[in-house]
């Protein structure tokens, strides 16, 4: 039982740790220029599913105003029909007044309620104008609203087709990468990856070019490069803490992906 476990848990060397890391890294390469295919389309569909959502709102709101100005329009007509009735009863009354003091009072009651109906009048007329004013508002949040959706068909079919051409690769990259994770021991992994999410370009593992880093370009001792070459431990670069290896097997990891 003890032979099969052994066998079955491999002992990489270093040099085959290194080119397996620099595989997963070329793998996650090249998923991150099929992210950046798709650009910011994603962000702009959100954004834009984001703002339509806001002037929808805004749409109800504007609509929702309207009717309560119609609602007011309605109760300021009833107030009229009222005082229009009043007044009309109070000037049957004149007739059968009895003294002044009787015509005073119904005089300033017709007066009262005329004066009733001038103010529904005028409310009447400032909520027409806030209602026209409202469905002006409407027209051109409209107008809006639907540019918005016009860009947002046109984005999601922009994404849509991307993913439809990059998707197919996506998944075989990933499922690729998946398995070589598997191969690579958890401490080293999780250095890998919190490398890589620390680098600019989302380099963790990277060559020597020209005597100098892969990543930051910062020149590299002789002995270093000799180490790097030896393929005999892992050496990070002590300005941008990515994993070095020497060109000839970052070729060999190339080839493998």
């Amino acid at each position: 039982m003890a032979t099969d476990k052994q066998s079955a848990e491999k002992e990489y060397t270093v040099e085959e740790k290194l080119s397996t890391l620099y595989q997963l890294q070329t793998m996650m390469t090249e998923i991150d220029k099929i992210k950046t295919l798709r650009g910011e389309l994603p962000l702009e569909v959100q954004d834009l599913e984001d703002e339509i959502a806001g002037l929808e709102t805004r749409l109800q709101n504007y609509q929702s105003e309207i009717q309560d100005y119609e609602s007011a329009v309605v109760e300021q007509k009833h107030r009229i029909t009222e005082s229009t009735g009043l007044i009309e009863r109070y000037k049957s009354q004149l007739d059968n007044v009895r003294n002044n003091r009787e015509f005073d009072n119904l005089s300033k009651e017709i007066e009262f309620q005329g004066l009733e109906i001038e103010f529904s009048e005028k409310k009447i007329r400032e909520f027409g104008e806030a209602i026209n004013h409202k469905k002006e508002e409407i027209a051109q949040l409209t107008e809006r609203l639907d540019g918005r959706k016009a860009d947002l068909v046109q984005k999601k079919s922009e994404l849509e087709e991307i993913i439809s051409e990059t998707k197919q690769e996506e998944e075989r990259l990933r499922e690729k990468a998946k398995k070589l994770e598997t191969t690579i021991e958890p401490r080293l992994l999780t250095a890998f990856k919190r490398i890589r999410k620390g680098a600019r370009n989302g380099l963790a593992v990277v060559y020597i070019q020209r005597d100098a880093c892969g990543g930051c370009f910062n020149k590299i001792p002789p002995q270093k490069q000799m180490d790097i070459k030896l393929r005999k431990k892992v050496i990070v670069c002590e300005y941008c803490g990515r994993i070095m290896i020497d060109p000839e097997l970052a070729e060999i990891g190339r080839a493998h992906v």
